[in-house]
């Protein structure tokens, strides 16, 4: 790992060519167990992969983001994808948990072609009980090839929910449903879960080589 505290860099044994960069939710941090898991995953199959905490974690260690903060986190966003592209030669991905992947996304959309694969777990749909308030406006502008990762008990948004905002998507998607999952995909604490790491990176490998949805 990078010895400073808001990126964490994993370096392949075996590198490839390829980067990835993971961020977290609104109530976590890089340090999140699933991303932590993931980017070992990704890390053993040969991809550089970075966890980054977001502009506004790092300027306050605790507490959700405020909605001025969204700008500047996907900007945190872009420089980190143009720090990696510096470090690697190949295609560069770009995943988020909840609050994360859905800068994540905005970010995707307002610049398309910025990376070449998008996973987003655990998309907030809408917030708890209030499925009239959809954040799917930008999704018809998302033309990054886009894996989602969902639970079939997360109240931030159904797997049916999910299933007709993809359609709005014209780049490919893909679905991995997480059965009995909530928001935290069955990562909470220090849980230590091999199976959803490697059933991501399996699923969003398929994804990224497919010529067509």
């Amino acid at each position: 790992m990078d010895s400073k505290t808001e990126i964490f860099l994993h370096r392949p044994a075996k590198p490839g060519p390829h980067g990835f960069i993971l961020t977290h939710g609104a109530g976590g941090n890089a340090n999140a167990p699933l991303l932590i898991a993931l980017a070992n995953a990704l890390s053993d199959a040969g991809f550089t992969t970075v966890r980054y905490n977001l502009p506004y974690r790092q300027q306050r260690p605790f507490g959700p983001p405020r909605p001025a903060n969204a700008e500047q986190d996907r900007q945190g966003l872009r420089n980190e994808v143009e720090g990696m592209r510096q470090q690697v030669n190949g295609r560069v991905f770009l995943g988020g948990h909840s609050y994360g992947g859905r800068q994540s996304s905005m970010l995707c959309a307002e610049q398309p072609g910025l990376v070449d694969g998008l996973l987003l777990l655990s998309y907030p749909l809408h917030p708890p009980g209030k499925p009239e308030q959809l954040r799917t406006k930008h999704l018809p502008d998302l033309t990054t090839p886009t894996l989602f990762v969902h639970g079939t008990i997360d109240p931030f948004g159904s797997v049916e929910e999910l299933e007709s905002a993809r359609k709005l998507i014209p780049a490919g998607t893909k679905l991995l449903v997480v059965e009995k999952a909530g928001h935290d995909l069955g990562f909470k604490g220090k849980s230590k879960k091999e199976e959803l790491p490697a059933a991501i990176l399996e699923a969003f490998q398929e994804l990224i080589n497919r010529d067509t949805d």
